[in-house]
């Protein structure tokens, strides 16, 4: 993506993951048109080294992505932070134009599908504990019967990341706006509350 070094701020990546783990997951099909499903995803970080960590993810068996993912395993993930109009009201003159603040996380990573059911269970009860800790107990509890058609019906994969842009855009390089940028946007919705956090996570509202 287009990314100016005033909005490029690659360690907070993980975090931008996290907090938005619901991402798109981008292939070219055999047409070489792109080709994309929406996935939660979990996060693996390395001990030190953000550019080494793990994604895992699954999709159904019935989604064309899977055959995808299986001949061309290089993939795109794109995830959506917060985003909201800024309006140019937010400058002491009125020379100024209109834009949009947001946050995103673009990935660039290698895909390996992960066979047999202990390694679609693993990942299952990993998207749980971030997302519901006490379904977990209610899963191991289902029979045999359900759950093994359950993991037959998907195909998991575990994604290295080969390359990672973190771009978080709001306005950086004109500190005239800062103050009444965050006034505007703590006073607003749950997206625009979002970025007035992101602003005084950066320094630029106390």
């Amino acid at each position: 993506m287009y990314l100016p070094k005033q909005f490029n701020f690659p360690e907070h990546a993980r975090n931008i993951i996290r907090e938005n783990p619901f991402a798109s997951l981008i292939s070219n099909d055999d047409q070489g048109f792109p080709f994309v499903t929406h996935i939660p995803i979990k996060l693996i970080p390395h001990a030190s080294d953000p550019k080494q960590d793990t994604l895992l993810g699954h999709v159904a068996k019935g989604n064309p992505h899977t055959s995808f993912l299986r001949s061309r395993p290089f993939v795109l993930l794109t995830f959506m932070g917060p985003q909201a109009y800024m309006s140019p009201a937010v400058y002491p003159d009125l020379v100024r134009v209109p834009t949009w603040s947001y946050v995103a996380v673009h990935v660039k990573a290698e895909v390996r599908i992960l066979e047999g059911e202990e390694a679609k269970d693993a990942i299952l009860k990993q998207l749980i504990a971030d997302h519901e800790p006490p379904y977990a107990h209610q899963w191991r509890g289902l029979p045999e019967s359900y759950t093994q058609p359950m993991l037959n019906a998907i195909v998991a994969f575990e994604m290295k990341v080969q390359d990672i842009q973190t771009k978080v855009k709001l306005n950086q390089h004109r500190p005239e706006s800062h103050a009444a940028m965050h006034d505007a946007y703590e006073a607003g919705n749950e997206s625009e509350k979002a970025l007035a956090l992101w602003m005084r996570r950066l320094g630029m509202a106390a």
